[in-house]
Order: structure tokens, then C-alpha cells, then sequence
């Protein structure tokens, strides 16, 4: 049996990733805020630590201003909100940056975070890397996640390659990857989601070649 000590991260999953510029793309916006309310009754049901995170740029910033509708969390998320959840406003990338997440996670006695939210471009990713010299396990559920189109000087690439490239990158060393439903049976069965490596990821690449 797996001694894992999870606790459940809920990443800026706020109306303004739901209209205008900064709507998730892939997967389906209605689709991975169902997977992240069922991984919500997954933490809820299993006793697992939840922390809910909102993104702040500030009052009267464009976006993510806690002024407007835009900061607020998604009904999905707020309707199923408990006085023990833990609650964090970041101003950067990582849930780690700037905030008291990691001394929380510690009093908790948790050694591996489960990120769900948004965006994979983004929040979700830099959290991920953030928390590899913290010395804090990460697991990502890629149904209950999402990315957005962008366009730059550097080049366009649709939301679908985004996400998906960022998983395989994800798996590959920074967290395991997993569906939803997955994560659940591993909470069910008490166990680890397994996690690729770096190499072994290399070498089945250099043979795709």
C-alpha cells in the first residue's frame, strides 16, 4: 500500500477562465470543470486536504481584477466549498510563490500535491515545477485541466497541441499524469499514480525517430 499523503489543488478556477480572451480551449471548458468537481467528491469523500487558490493582478487590472465577477470561483467550485479548504490568492505563476501554500502542505503532513485548474500553459506548469525543489510530489489531471490558443512573435499553436505537449513534458519529469478517474481508483485503492522519467521518455522518443 502507498504511504502518499495527498492534498487536492484547486488552480484559479475563476469565471474569467470561462469568457473572453482567456477562455479554455481544450479540453472542452464544460467538460474539465465537471472533472474537477468530481475530483473535488473524490478529496471530499477520501478526507484529503483541499486547497482552493484565485489569482489576483490587482484592482482595476484587466483580468483577474477581485473587484469584478471574473476573480470569483466557478459555481461548480463554490458550491461545494468547506470551512476546513485552505484558501490562497497568488500574484505569480506558482502556487508557491508568494504565499503560505507550502507551510500549510507541511503542517498537513502532505508530500505529494494533486493540481486540477488552470491554465496547463501557465499556472499549472509553473506550479509543477515550483514544487520539484520544494521536495513535494506532484500528480496532474489532464481531463481536469486546460490550455488556451496563443499566438505570439514567436509563433501560433491551438490549445489541443498546447495541452497535450505539456502533459507528455509534464509526465516525462515533473509530475504523473493521470485522468481523473484514475486518480480516484488510486485514492479508492490507496496507491501512487506511476510517473514516467526523463530517459525512459528519451529513449522511446530517439525510437519514434
Amino acid at each position: 500500500m502507498s504511504t502518499t499523503a495527498r492534498a487536492l489543488i484547486l488552480i484559479d478556477v475563476q469565471q474569467e477562465y470561462f469568457e473572453g480572451p482567456l477562455a479554455i480551449q481544450y479540453p472542452p471548458r464544460d467538460e474539465s470543470i465537471l472533472r474537477i468537481a468530481a475530483a473535488i467528491d473524490a478529496a471530499t469523500a477520501a478526507g484529503i486536504p483541499v486547497a482552493v487558490v484565485q489569482h489576483s493582478s490587482g484592482s482595476g487590472a484587466p483580468v483577474f481584477d477581485p473587484d469584478t465577477s471574473a476573480f470569483e470561483l466557478h459555481p461548480e467550485v463554490a458550491r461545494r466549498a468547506q470551512p476546513s479548504w485552505k484558501g490562497v490568492v497568488k500574484q505569480y505563476g506558482s502556487v508557491f510563490a508568494g504565499t503560505e501554500l507550502e507551510a500549510w502542505l507541511r503542517e498537513q503532513g502532505v508530500d505529494t500535491v494533486t493540481l486540477v485548474g488552470y491554465m496547463t500553459n501557465n499556472c499549472v506548469i509553473a506550479s509543477a515545477a515550483g514544487a520539484e525543489e520544494l521536495g513535494i510530489d506532484v500528480e496532474v489531471l489532464s481531463d481536469a485541466t486546460g490550455a488556451i490558443n496563443l499566438e505570439n512573435a514567436a509563433g501560433s499553436v491551438d490549445a489541443k497541441t498546447v495541452h497535450t505537449t505539456l502533459m507528455a513534458l509534464l509526465d516525462s519529469n515533473f509530475a504523473a499524469v493521470a485522468t481523473t478517474a484514475s486518480w480516484t481508483q488510486a485514492l479508492t485503492d490507496g496507491t501512487a499514480l506511476p510517473k514516467d522519467d526523463l530517459v525512459s521518455s528519451a529513449t522511446r522518443g530517439a525510437g519514434r525517430g
